[in-house]
């Protein structure tokens, strides 16, 4: 079996759109969330999220092709040219039949969707643009990253909500291991701030109604009453490490576990005490071939909902027994808001640079401890530590759960 390592990272983000704008603005504990500026938001209940700013789609594709991109779609080719140039790959001297794309995203191209049928609705189905479906299915992003780069290998998309990208990646780790590739594009993207999105989440009363938004997304405190949503998108290169040695590449870490499981329970609920969360964490250090006690830090999934935070405490706590309370674990969607499929993907870069770089992010806006969240949460100040074994999770509606691990090369 082929070992795999990190040899690239890009992303699109409400932090910022480069790696460095990114990293620098968690460890600083900055918010990228803020009132949403793309619609009126006067009739909703919640009024703000983390909508990527200064996003220039041209600068990253041909204007032509762009214009014929969703926004999600948009977004992933930006941060997969991104993650190419970081991995100083030469195109022309690998083999593209081995290099494929593993993507997620959760909800598609709902933009398009809203714009092309509000058009139906007033002009007639005659003035329905041809490019509306491939504009709009889920798939896409996978196809036009392909597409731009002349990427022929493998190519999927998985659409599994919240643990879309991290079962992405997960994937195409073990599509690399097994030796079915040589390198993958893999990550997330997801672009639904939209009107009827946050409707349909509002009317779930899943979404923070804090009027702060700064202060709005505030995992595993007491006072948190709802996710914040995000949007944006991260890709990552994962290579077999005999290729990226043989062409003598940076590597920010290496992938060594995958564990995914579902709760069968809900359709959005999260099973009792986080059950299928522990099993995806038991899965993925099983694969990794680690014990419990050797996990320096977890990336939480995190999302600053009631029932999310208190479960994947007790998950946590069920799989590492006594060594919870000495992990540090903290969830950058206090920051970077959630970005649903795309989660993972941002959560996954974050894991990777706290590893190369030594400091982890913290949890900002934690303020009131919760008695039922006691594990150290990295509150509102970045710490340095080495880090050599951490592990990023994600669950999604539908029970789906995504754990990957990394560890220090």
């Amino acid at each position: 079996m082929n070992r795999v390592v990190v040899t690239g990272v890009g992303v699109i983000t409400p932090l910022g759109n480069t790696v460095e704008k990114f990293w620098n603005s968690l460890i600083n504990g900055e918010s990228g969330i803020d009132t949403v500026t793309k619609f009126d938001v006067s009739e909703f209940p919640t009024k703000v999220a983390a909508e990527v700013k200064d996003f220039e789609p041209t600068l990253y594709i041909d204007k032509k092709e762009a214009r014929r991109m969703d926004r999600f779609i948009q977004f992933a080719v930006a941060s997969a040219k991104l993650a190419l140039e970081d991995s100083q790959i030469d195109l022309s001297k690998v083999d593209l039949n081995r290099f494929g794309v593993i993507y997620g995203t959760g909800i598609g191209g709902i933009e398009t969707f809203e714009n092309q049928l509000k058009i139906m609705h007033e002009k007639g189905p005659g003035k329905v643009s041809p490019f509306f479906i491939p504009m709009m299915i889920a798939n896409m992003a996978a196809g036009q990253i392909a597409i731009t780069f002349g990427l022929k290998g493998i190519n999927e998309t998985i659409v599994n909500a919240c643990a879309s990208s991290t079962n992405a990646i997960g994937e195409a780790f073990k599509a690399i291991q097994r030796g079915d590739a040589d390198l993958i594009v893999t990550g997330g993207t997801e672009a639904a701030i939209t009107p009827m999105s946050f409707a349909g989440f509002c009317a779930m009363k899943a979404m923070s109604t804090n009027e702060d938004p700064k202060k709005a997304s505030r995992p595993f405190d007491l006072n948190r009453d709802g996710f914040v949503m995000g949007e944006g998108s991260a890709s990552l290169i994962l290579e077999s490490l005999e290729h990226a040695q043989k062409r003598g590449a940076k590597i920010y870490a290496e992938i060594i576990g995958y564990g995914a499981t579902d709760d069968a329970y809900h359709i959005t609920a999260p099973a009792p005490e986080g059950e299928g969360a522990a099993r995806a964490m038991e899965a993925a250090l099983k694969d990794g071939k680690v014990s419990f006690d050797m996990i320096d830090y977890i990336n939480a999934h995190g999302t600053s909902t009631e029932y999310n935070d208190k479960f994947e405490t007790m998950a946590i706590k069920k799989v590492f027994k006594d060594h919870a309370y000495k992990l540090y674990v903290s969830s950058i969607k206090s920051m970077v808001g959630h970005l649903l499929g795309a989660a993972g993907a941002v959560e996954a870069v974050a894991t990777v640079l706290t590893i190369k770089n030594g400091i982890i992010p913290p949890t900002i806006n934690y303020e009131t401890p919760d008695p039922e969240c006691d594990l150290n949460y990295v509150p509102n100040k970045a710490i340095e530590k080495e880090v050599n074994y951490a592990i990023s999770n994600s669950f999604g509606f539908g029970g789906h759960n995504g754990t990957l691990l990394f560890k220090k090369f």
